[in-house]
């Protein structure tokens, strides 16, 4: 590979790495012409943009970057693919799905997910665990919503009357 190309495939990934505030190192080593396509079709349908690239050109990608991905660079060995998305748990989701399946590959090796380095595959569950944005706004509002739950339904119960709606909320904390 010609230097210019190298140096255009660094400039391609830095901007990747802008775009994409996750991103996870899958070690895809080993797998056939089917299980890659079907890994790929997910990703799509997932809207994860994967990536195979030389570790080298990766690394030089992650060192020019303004963030520290020191803790990465020892997972960029064997064959890796890069998983680039806006949801941080939904390739550790579809991984997991895929493991559920009897899938020996892909591996997770690492990841970059919420501003944190996640290093091992043993870290799969905790990538699963994290909340996305639209999860944490569904919480904020269910967290919002139960306070006026709770007086309508004391208002209900206690037949629209103010003593009524004390006497059920006095009820409800005793």
């Amino acid at each position: 590979m010609r230097k210019e190309d190298k140096v255009a495939i660094i400039a391609q990934l830095g901007e990747t790495l802008q775009q994409y505030p996750h991103f996870y190192l899958v070690d895809v080593e080993g797998m056939d012409a089917a299980s890659t396509s079907a890994l790929r079709r997910k990703c799509f349908q997932s809207e994860i943009k994967m990536v195979v690239v030389k570790n080298t050109l990766l690394h030089k990608a992650l060192e020019a970057s303004d963030v520290d991905f020191s803790a990465l660079y020892d997972m960029l060995k064997g064959t890796t693919a890069v998983l680039f998305t806006q949801v941080a748990n939904a390739p550790a989701k579809m991984i997991k799905e895929m493991k559920a399946k009897k899938a020996v590959k892909p591996e997770l090796k690492a990841a970059y997910a919420e501003e944190g380095c996640y290093v091992g595959a043993e870290q799969l569950d905790a990538l699963c665990s994290i909340k996305s944005k639209n999860e944490v706004i569904a919480d904020i509002v269910a967290l919002l919503q139960s306070p006026a739950k709770n007086v309508l339904s004391a208002l209900q119960s206690g037949q629209n009357t103010i003593h009524g709606v004390l006497k059920t909320l006095g009820e409800r904390e005793g």
